[in-house]
């Protein structure tokens, strides 16, 4: 799978992404990220990428000529089948299942705002599609971009050295994940549960199923009203 990150600060974007898990499954070959600076696709002699808000108000605003360019860059690279998704606290809310889909892609597209946000026109062109992290402010979309990558990432076949650890993840069927232990056995007089001893798998299975419902109805009881 390929991942494509248009920002303005693309150092930010594979510093961070070269670590752990993607960093590895990068390093591998088993997923591309490509971060493509915005910046560069400006034709103004200065690179300049924004300017002021029609209408007034604070802050710059990134127009349409760079973002557009880089659009039609990536989607080139890309092959031209890949999703833009614009990161933007106007989407729809990202989470486990939206991470699923996109992760069935060949290649996806992912858009970072700055500033006050890019001009309308250019988001009407060019994308297919929007999604926030949360119902928060952040001064980029950087970040967010990051955090899709990420669950996207781990979803890719091969990613994980084991494929079966993404399926008993948090969140898969509406629930948390169960309670992991390790050694040693004790640890400040706190026993690992005996049942994870016991090697009968069929009761261990049944036990993290359900100790994960028992765990979402106490920390996250939206999540099974949802489901």
């Amino acid at each position: 799978m390929e991942i494509y990150i248009l920002t303005l600060f693309p150092e930010m974007v594979t510093d961070a992404l070269s670590h752990s898990i993607v960093g590895r499954a990068a390093a591998s070959g088993k997923l591309r990220i490509h971060a493509l600076n915005i910046r560069d696709y400006s034709t103004d002699a200065h690179k300049k990428v924004d300017d002021y808000p029609y209408g007034g108000g604070a802050g710059m605003v990134m127009f349409c000529q760079p973002i557009y360019d880089c659009v039609n860059a990536a989607k080139e690279m890309s092959g031209g089948d890949a999703p833009v998704i614009y990161m933007s606290p106007q989407g729809e809310r990202f989470d486990q299942g939206i991470a699923k889909e996109l992760s069935g892609n060949q290649s996806i597209i992912l858009l970072c705002g700055h500033y006050e946000g890019i001009d309308e026109r250019v988001i009407e062109e060019v994308v297919d599609r929007q999604i926030s992290i949360g119902d928060y402010v952040l001064t980029g979309g950087e970040l967010a971009a990051m955090v899709v990558a990420d669950a996207v990432a781990r979803l890719v076949p091969g990613v994980l050295h084991n494929d079966q650890s993404a399926a008993g993840e948090s969140f898969e069927n509406d629930l948390l994940e169960y309670p992991q232990y390790t050694r040693p056995r004790v640890w400040r007089d706190r026993e690992v549960p005996e049942i994870l001893l016991s090697g009968d798998h069929a009761k261990v299975d049944a036990w993290r199923y359900e100790q994960s419902v028992e765990r979402t109805k106490r920390l996250r009881p939206d999540l099974l009203r949802e489901g």
